[in-house]
């Protein structure tokens, strides 16, 4: 088993909490604070600064860092492998998804992973694609699964689910009459769309762009940071959303929601995989392949 120091050294230094650390470790916050000191204690050092409440790595702790992460992942890979003489198949994997990934696409493929391979432990983070993007770059996860159509140089990406953004409104509201307007209609309908940063405000954008459209054309009444927040708006409004199409399925047959097309315009992405560049770890290899042909069935 890997170092408990080192691993509570790596919670601390990627939250720059001891109060994050004890709380994701389930470890009390003296225990975290002995840990560090007795890592400092061993190599004469200290490794982080403290500055009132926070905290900041120093030189030395961002040398333990770098050196800690690869631990990390050697560790990852031996534990699988060496479970993999037994014929069992085990390890610990971080996962970092986009919102709507973890809220509406995962949820039962991960239940479904949990019973296939049950001493798997998987961690999840959620945030929007950016946010999954920077995590996956800090390593603070080992996969993530965004929703953007923006590709940094330094990641891979693999898609793995085709997925598009629909306009919906309040069945009985002003809206619900139209089932398709024009794009001169929506530039003055009141719109709720999700934060910058997401995937799904990425995807818009460069849709719109190829109608000479820009965000700041249209009536934006509010932006949100979850598709939850954008149905519950909806629901009450007579304003209209652009969310994902897992997202509102149920509340379609349901006659809650209202699809109502936009002339000429579609807003298409595909959900895509995304690690850092170079292969992939088996125990990552098999989670993607478990997704993928899950979609595919």
């Amino acid at each position: 088993m890997i170092d408990i120091r080192l691993k509570v050294f790596l919670s601390a230094a990627m939250n720059l909490s001891f109060t994050k650390a004890s709380q994701e470790l389930f470890i009390s916050q003296p225990a975290i604070s002995k840990h560090i000191q007795e890592l400092e204690r061993e190599y004469n050092c200290r490794l982080f600064d403290r500055l009132g409440n926070r905290i900041q790595l120093t030189h030395a702790g961002q040398l333990l860092l770098g050196h800690a992460r690869k631990i990390q992942q050697d560790y990852q890979q031996m534990d699988y492998d060496m479970n993999s003489l037994q014929e069992k198949v085990a390890g610990e994997l971080r996962v970092g998804a986009s919102t709507t990934i973890s809220q509406y696409v995962l949820p039962g493929i991960i239940a479904d992973f949990h019973k296939r391979f049950p001493d798997i432990r998987i961690t999840m983070l959620s945030g929007n694609s950016r946010e999954v993007e920077t995590a996956l770059r800090e390593g603070r996860i080992d996969l993530g699964m965004v929703e953007g159509i923006v590709r940094r140089p330094e990641l891979k990406y693999h898609p793995f689910m085709d997925d598009e953004l629909v306009p919906i409104v309040r069945t009985g509201g002003r809206l619900a009459k139209y089932d398709t307007i024009t794009m001169e209609r929506l530039r003055t309908v009141p719109l709720v769309l999700r934060e910058f940063g997401s995937g799904s405000l990425d995807v818009l954008q460069k849709a719109l762009e190829t109608k000479h459209i820009a965000l700041t054309d249209l009536n934006i009444e509010m932006n949100l940071g979850t598709t939850e927040g954008i149905k519950h708006y909806v629901e009450h409004t007579d304003a209209m959303g652009i969310v994902s199409i897992q997202a509102v399925r149920d509340q379609i047959y349901a006659n809650i929601f209202k699809i109502v097309d936009i002339e000429h315009l579609k807003f298409e992405r595909q959900f895509c995989f995304v690690e850092k560049q170079g292969a992939s770890p088996k125990l990552q290899s098999k989670f993607k392949h478990f997704i993928t042909s899950s979609y595919k069935s």
